[in-house]
């Protein structure tokens, strides 16, 4: 991408200002040469972004931004519902609440180090991987309106899981306003046997050892020590949320010029959030939520047990909970006055910082986990949010290192089982039932993390905690 399109406000601050029907400017959070990297298409998105009802403030990406649907994955933008916001299907994405679950295991990587191989095999086998999967569990019309409204909490009523796991999930395991019935009945049959399942693309569950720390007081708080092994599990809702971004997505582009809104981007289908089809969509997306929160539960049930037959001594904690790809109504600051907005967060993740009402008790000096996963074979970031870090993108923060290439370049350029290899001789066990998939999520198709996490630490978003690098990792 051209910088010279930019005007550079500081360092990784760079702003499209607004022209032809954008309401607001739009930002990216970049150094110059990640900006470079981007497609043209995240510009075109952003701006795009910046043309919907309602919007305020400024439209934004962050350091991990790429070309999205309607959104560019890493897109951040707020709707006032008092100056005609709307809510987006396309700004929240397919894989509706797709996030990371980081747990606590108790072990070191000494402890592991004879094991690795045992419980590589223990977890592939215990919890489903790949397109399509199947898990052990079998949803019927009660059970899945229980879970569509219960998330996490259901869950752990079905006994997935133990009580103080709620204290470190956001929305304390459970999204309020979810309406089970706007699911449609094609969205619930895909789901009735995907409970407990990664699914595919770049969803992982990975053992990861903590290889450095950067703030020591907020390690502290987090659990976090040098050599320390972790457990992350990176999913979502699985065909329910893809079927429901689908549907809606169809009849918001349908009902636009009804409600005069005149799209920039067919892609960007919107109803108005005050309207009966966004109320529809609203419910729906939150009971898309609960689904994956459930699925994480459910499956961090499932890692328990794996581990528990290789380490009957480990006991797995959660140290917290993180979702992208959602639409909630949050306060935030604008022009001096607190007001309720709908934060759309595409490949973002919420990053609030010390003192915010919405965090645990635990979190309150230090502010939030943020949990960046990186690609297959590299680094991932745990961060925190920092105190102004709401007046930076409302309290949001990147999600991952963000694709540099496409898949299906990904996979013309390498082999899965080439790609095993290399990983296993730098003591990286990589289990997938696609030699494929492995290839479409190479290290080298994603963009550095490294420097994704830096820039979002310079820009203020969030700041580093701890670095991790994998041991195992599970692919779909």
């Amino acid at each position: 991408m051209d910088t010279s399109q930019f005007i550079q406000r500081d360092e990784t601050c760079w702003e499209i200002p607004p022209h032809g029907r954008m309401r607001v400017p739009a930002v990216i959070y970049a150094d110059a040469h990640l900006l470079q990297q981007m497609d043209q298409k995240v510009y075109e998105q952003l701006s795009n972004v910046a043309m919907l009802p309602g919007i305020v403030e400024a439209a934004y990406a962050m350091p991990d931004a790429h070309w999205g649907y309607g959104f560019p994955i890493g897109g951040v933008a707020a709707f006032d519902p008092e100056l005609g916001g709307v809510v987006s299907a396309g700004g929240v994405g397919f894989d509706i609440s797709c996030g990371v679950r980081t747990l606590h295991t108790g072990l070191n990587t000494d402890d592991l180090q004879a094991h690795k191989q045992a419980l590589a095999d223990a977890l592939y086998r215990m919890i489903p991987a790949g397109v399509g999967s199947r898990g052990r569990i079998h949803l019927n019309h009660q059970t899945m309106q229980g879970m569509l409204k219960g998330g996490a909490q259901w869950a752990l009523a079905q006994g997935y899981g133990e009580p103080q796991d709620l204290e470190r999930i956001e929305e304390h395991g459970k999204m309020a306003g979810a309406e089970p019935n706007y699911v449609s009945a094609r969205a619930k049959e895909r789901q009735k046997d995907e409970m407990g399942t990664l699914g595919s693309g770049n969803h992982y569950l990975e053992v990861q050892r903590v290889a450095e720390i950067f703030d020591q007081d907020a390690a502290q708080v987090f659990g976090l020590q040098t050599d320390a092994v972790v457990i992350s599990i990176h999913c979502g809702s699985r065909g329910l949320g893809h079927q429901i971004g689908t549907e809606f997505l169809k009849q918001m582009a349908v009902s636009a010029p009804q409600h005069g809104i005149a799209l920039p981007d067919r892609e960007l289908a919107c109803a108005p959030l005050d309207s009966s089809l966004g109320n529809q969509y609203l419910g729906a997306m939150r009971a898309g939520i609960n689904c994956a929160l459930a699925n994480r539960q459910i499956i961090t049930h499932l890692t328990r047990q794996a581990v528990a037959g290789i380490f009957p001594d480990a006991h797995l904690s959660l140290l917290y909970d993180v979702s992208h790809n959602t639409c909630k109504l949050e306060q935030h600051e604008i022009g001096g006055k607190k007001k309720g907005l709908f934060i759309h967060r595409k490949g973002a993740t919420r990053a609030f910082g010390p003192g915010h009402p919405d965090l645990p008790p635990v979190f309150q000096a230090v502010g939030q986990p943020v949990l960046i996963g990186g690609s297959m074979g590299t680094s991932s970031y745990i961060l925190c949010g920092c105190k102004d870090s709401e007046k930076r993108a409302f309290g949001s923060a990147c999600h991952g290192a963000g694709r540099a290439m496409s898949r299906r370049q990904a996979s013309k350029q390498w082999r899965g089982k080439t790609l095993i290899e290399t990983l296993a001789a730098q003591g990286i066990i990589i289990r997938s039932q696609s030699m494929r998939g492995v290839a479409e999520e190479a290290p080298p198709a994603y963009k550095d993390v490294d420097s994704v996490v830096d820039i979002a630490e310079l820009a203020g978003l969030a700041r580093k905690v701890a670095r991790l690098e994998p041991m195992i990792c599970i692919k779909g």
